[in-house]
């Protein structure tokens, strides 16, 4: 028994250092890979932070162009904007979709930037701007003027009393203010 006892004690002698070493490596370890952690971390939140400082400049300025286009596109904007003078009806209503065409298409990147309800508002707003110059002239004769299709467009707006990009411009304000809080 004596043995016995004499063979453990030379077993620990040997294993304790080794326990110490494997002890003290693994609280090592388990020290660097927190620190590690904890890096990672921080460079994420440093990450977030750029791409905030980044992103949200851009996407603010892609909400103001939108507004923008759709104050071109307002009729009574793109009317003023765009003079008849001088032209047919049809050439100025070539001239009219031709502006509204460009504007949107300068324009049409920055829904990514926009959620989808939002971009299919505009997406509407410009559709019902066509609408009312297609109808607008439509109704026209032959032989009419320029400044005859821009006083039929401007009467049917007062008729109707509603502008078709103003829901549109609404909707853009409303999700700028829920996005970012303004």
């Amino acid at each position: 028994m004596a043995n016995f006892f004499a063979l453990l004690i030379d077993l620990l002698k040997l294993a304790l250092p080794a326990l110490v070493l494997v002890g003290g490596l693994y609280w090592l370890l388990q020290k660097h890979y927190e620190r590690e952690d904890r890096l990672r971390a921080e460079q994420a939140q440093k990450k977030d932070t750029r791409n905030t400082e980044i992103i949200t400049p851009i996407r603010l300025q892609a909400y103001e162009r939108i507004v923008l286009l759709l104050e071109r596109i307002t009729p009574s904007n793109l009317l003023l904007r765009i003079s008849p003078a001088g032209q047919t009806a049809a050439e100025y209503h070539r001239l009219l979709l031709s502006e509204i065409r460009n504007e949107f298409n300068h324009n049409m990147s920055q829904q990514v930037y926009m959620s989808e309800p939002a971009w299919q508002q505009v997406n509407h707003a410009r559709e019902e701007v066509v609408k009312l110059l297609n109808k607008t002239f439509q109704d026209l004769p032959e032989s009419a003027r320029g400044t005859d299709l821009a006083k039929r467009v401007l009467e049917t707006l007062l008729v109707n009393e509603q502008d078709p990009t103003a829901q549109a411009i609404n909707t853009v304000k409303q999700e700028v203010r829920q996005t970012f809080g303004s």
